[in-house]
């Protein structure tokens, strides 16, 4: 039986494993141990994970910056899909977003990464025609 739950810094290096295993998930910088502390600690209780007894089957980032929310790295053990589980855990992020306030959330998915846009796209998530997403190392 799959459970969810918050979370916890002591999760790192399972969902790090998990992620660097996952087609579709990029561990890169802002990745590390210290960075992912500070960021579930600026947003308690909004990142899950989803485990059997004690494996973690499932992860997800999740927080906010006060005005949106936004989501990285959701994911699942490939013998763990089509379970509900990845949207049972994206439901619990944006329930914990709506519970803050926030009324829009964002996420990036790599232009290859068919699979995980048909999933975000059966889970009612939208393409923003026009926007490029950009960024920089600072």
């Amino acid at each position: 039986m799959v459970t969810t739950r918050e979370f916890r810094i002591e999760d790192y290096d399972s969902a790090v494993e998990l992620w660097r295993r996952v087609e579709g998930v990029e561990v890169a910088e802002g990745d590390s141990k210290e960075e992912i502390a500070r960021y579930i600690l600026h947003n308690p209780g909004v990142s899950r994970v989803a485990e059997e007894g004690t494996k973690i089957v499932g992860a997800v980032l999740c927080g906010h910056d006060g005005r949106r929310g936004l989501i990285y790295h959701l994911a699942i053990e490939p013998e763990y899909r089509r379970q509900a589980v990845g949207k049972r855990l994206v439901e619990e992020c944006l329930n914990a977003l709506r519970e803050s306030g926030i009324k829009r959330a964002l996420l990036l998915v790599a232009k290859d990464n068919a699979s995980g846009r048909a999933f975000w796209h059966r889970c009612g998530w939208e393409d923003i025609p026009g926007a490029l997403a950009m960024g920089i190392d600072i």
